[in-house]
């Protein structure tokens, strides 16, 4: 049984109903507490049972988005952001209210939690809260012409799931204009459901596309490890290494070569614990064509036909589309 609290809200999770319900009865004899049945809504998330698996949504919460921006009728686009938009570099005039705009971003980070695809678009709003200008507020407007389009779609966690943890990374080499620092994205999946996901501007600048993929792996391993122990507390364990896509062959070679070289001798030390786990047999890194990879879609902004296959693959559904 595993138990999640929230301030005095909390949820009950466990493979045996009585051992559940004996807890319940514990916790009414101890405080004043009411049970509100089976999980349907929390801290806006919707959650529905079928015979495929849990659906959870935040389809309320993307509707009153809507509404409070004044966007229930725009028109509905195909994705979240144009390709090639250089909005660190945009020398408009500055948005005229900027806490509006600091708290679209926020409500849309926190929508983030059940809606991967729209994580880099919001990655890239968020860098601009300090002075916002009319270019990315129009960005931002963007974003949820897309939601519009896509109101009831998130994650499905399959009943039927191997539970087996696979892990993708990426980067985009160079890609913030102004510090030519490297994007890093990765995502983790149990079976076919995502279950971790991120987007994030890398520390340090990298010499080359290789040395920006072996740091994206970095982040990936750990995030990979972390699971791992977490999943180990719910019962989970592995007797094999986790695989890890990666669609660099040379930031691959990196990890595995002990020597090092004229190319990595520069690279610090503690971003080569990722050999350490590959000996050890926690993860097993493999490649994987970029047209496949599927972290892609946190690292850019994409045009709509691949933006479209890449959100499918990522195992974001929306069960009121017809097939």
């Amino acid at each position: 049984m595993a138990v999640l609290v929230y301030v005095d809200d909390l949820v009950i999770a466990g493979n045996d109903s009585s051992t559940c319900n004996e807890f319940k009865q514990y916790l009414k004899h101890c405080f004043h507490m009411k049970d509100l049945g089976s999980l349907k809504y929390f801290l806006g998330f919707e959650l529905a049972r079928g015979a495929a698996g849990l659906f959870i949504c935040q389809r309320k919460y993307t509707l009153d988005i809507l509404s409070e921006c004044k966007m229930l009728d725009c028109k509905p686009s195909s994705f979240p952001m144009e390709q090639n938009q250089k909005l660190a570099l945009d020398t408009g005039p500055i948005f005229t209210n900027p806490p509006r705009y600091r708290r679209l971003v926020g409500q849309l980070i926190y929508l983030t939690i059940t809606r991967p695809e729209i994580t880099y678009s919001v990655h890239i709003l968020s860098h601009f809260m300090q002075a916002p200008r009319q270019a990315h507020w129009d960005a931002a407007m963007r974003v949820l012409r897309y939601l519009k389009s896509s109101l009831g779609q998130a994650i499905i966690l399959p009943k039927d799931n191997d539970l087996q943890l696979v892990g993708f990374c990426d980067s985009d080499w160079a890609s913030c204009p102004l510090t030519r620092r490297s994007t890093t994205g990765y995502l983790m999946k149990l079976g076919p459901a995502p279950i971790s996901w991120k987007t994030k501007k890398q520390t340090t600048m990298s010499k080359s596309s290789s040395e920006a993929e072996y740091r994206a792996m970095n982040q990936a391993v750990s995030e990979i490890i972390w699971l791992r122990s977490l999943l180990s507390s719910l019962q989970i364990q592995y007797d094999c290494p986790t695989v890890l896509h990666c669609d660099n062959q040379a930031a691959i070679h990196i990890a595995a070569n002990p020597v090092f070289h004229e190319r990595t001798k520069h690279i610090k030390t503690n971003y080569h614990f990722i050999r350490t786990h590959l000996q050890r047999g926690i993860i097993s890194t493999t490649y994987v064509h970029t047209t496949k990879q599927q972290a892609d879609i946190f690292t850019k902004a994409l045009a709509s036909r691949q933006f479209q296959d890449l959100t499918v693959k990522l195992g974001v559904h929306n069960p009121h589309t017809p097939t």
